[in-house]
């Protein structure tokens, strides 16, 4: 089965064709990203399974123009993958924001469709593009069958004692304010493949999952559900991220915007892009240019890495005590994946909660799936790479197979 992923964003659509022999096989046949919709000059970059790459750069108007491009390079005689657009049997779609209404991924239909639009108002900068994706492949492969993997999802098993705020209650009523978490995708996936590498049933196991990009949560999973995440309402919530702000006093916001005479648009626009170990660094939010500036003597680099690692390990601790007890931790991510000294830096401490953390094999083994403890470790900490187009691609077989 012959699946295309797809990820809308507002100006740009990623995109993976995978073919999904059973549930656990799967061979990428092609990938690409179209960038710059509705600006001059875009571009569709395409590569095939054996490292062939083509770009061609064209005015790119709405999705539906970037989706005929991504197939007519799939058709193309010179470097596609598939001979005519029949061999795609279905299209997984990553959606943001699928509110209270989806506990799992949904084969699109009207109700559906309406469900996503119905939850634009929480996800305003991704849902209408997610949607945009859905309409756009409508009208260029009608027949094909298409589902909708929220990232919200996994999340939804949270009870209320986690999910809901300190606020007045209306507002949950009334606006639906309420924790939903993010990255449900990518932890659940990381969470059963950390625990195969390990031979665990991860239904039965205590995990903490640490996706740890430029946008970054903690979610804490038992027996296999997500009790707990760091993100919430928004991305903005939890974590020190690349931009964002992380948890901080409500009261310290609105005091800083009486000072500053700013409006809800300047707020916004101070948590989620002026924050973060951009903000406390002056410098950059990404950690590979804060790391050789911490090593050139930046303190406020430095303050940075230790911010972002302080802030992870309070959320290892606290997930550990809402669950009673871990039994895995796992990085996972850009940051997570690639990033050795943080993940070292984060774990420093963590004897209390039986982690015999490899130091030396942490920083020796870099690019592969691996255990990160000591023979003997009580609990257990593993670096895996995430692959959230791979579980689109499973979700969408799994739920288009079950209508033949």
């Amino acid at each position: 089965m012959k699946i295309l992923v797809l990820n809308c964003g507002s100006s740009s659509i990623k995109y993976q064709l995978i073919n999904m022999t059973n549930s656990e096989n799967a061979e990428l046949l092609a990938k690409g990203i179209v960038e710059r919709i509705g600006i001059a000059n875009g571009e569709l970059t395409h590569k095939t399974h054996d490292n062939k790459k083509y770009t061609v750069t064209t005015d790119i108007p709405d999705h539906t123009k970037g989706i005929d491009l991504i197939l007519e390079a799939m058709l193309s005689s010179e470097h596609g993958v598939i001979k005519n657009a029949e061999e795609i049997t279905a299209v997984g779609h990553r959606v943001a924001h699928g509110g209270q209404y989806f506990k799992e991924s949904a084969l699109v239909t009207k109700d559906v469709k309406e469900r996503i639009e119905e939850c634009i108002e929480l996800a305003p900068l991704h849902n209408p593009a997610n949607l945009k994706g859905i309409l756009a492949m409508e009208k260029l492969l009608p027949t094909v069958s298409q589902v909708a993997v929220f990232d919200t999802s996994f999340h939804q098993s949270m009870e209320p004692t986690a999910f809901l705020y300190g606020l007045p209650y209306e507002y949950y009523e009334k606006y639906k304010v309420r924790r939903y978490g993010f990255h449900g995708t990518s932890h659940k996936y990381v969470a059963k493949k950390a625990c195969k590498l390990v031979g665990w049933n991860w239904e039965d196991k205590k995990i903490i999952s640490c996706h740890l990009g430029n946008g970054a949560s903690v979610a804490a999973i038992k027996n296999g559900k997500s009790v707990d995440t760091s993100m919430g309402f928004t991305p903005v919530e939890g974590l020190i991220m690349g931009t964002r702000a992380g948890n901080l006093d409500l009261g310290a916001l609105l005091f800083i915007a009486e000072k500053e005479d700013l409006t809800i648009q300047d707020t916004n626009n101070m948590i989620n892009k002026r924050s973060g170990l951009l903000g406390i660094s002056g410098l950059s939010s990404d950690m590979r240019d804060l790391e050789m500036a911490a090593e050139k003597g930046n303190e406020r680099a430095q303050l940075a890495l230790d911010m972002f690692a302080y802030s992870v390990r309070k959320y290892i601790g606290s997930y550990s005590a809402a669950m009673g007890g871990v039994d895995l931790i796992l990085f996972t991510g850009g940051i997570g994946e690639n990033g050795w000294d943080t993940r070292r830096d984060i774990c420093k401490g963590l004897e209390f909660l039986g982690v015999d953390f490899d130091v030396e094999l942490n920083e020796k083994k870099r690019g592969v799936d691996l255990e990160l403890t000591k023979p003997g470790s009580k609990t257990k900490v593993v670096v895996v790479a995430t692959n959230e187009e791979l579980v689109i691609a499973q979700d969408t077989q799994r739920i288009v197979s079950a209508l033949k």
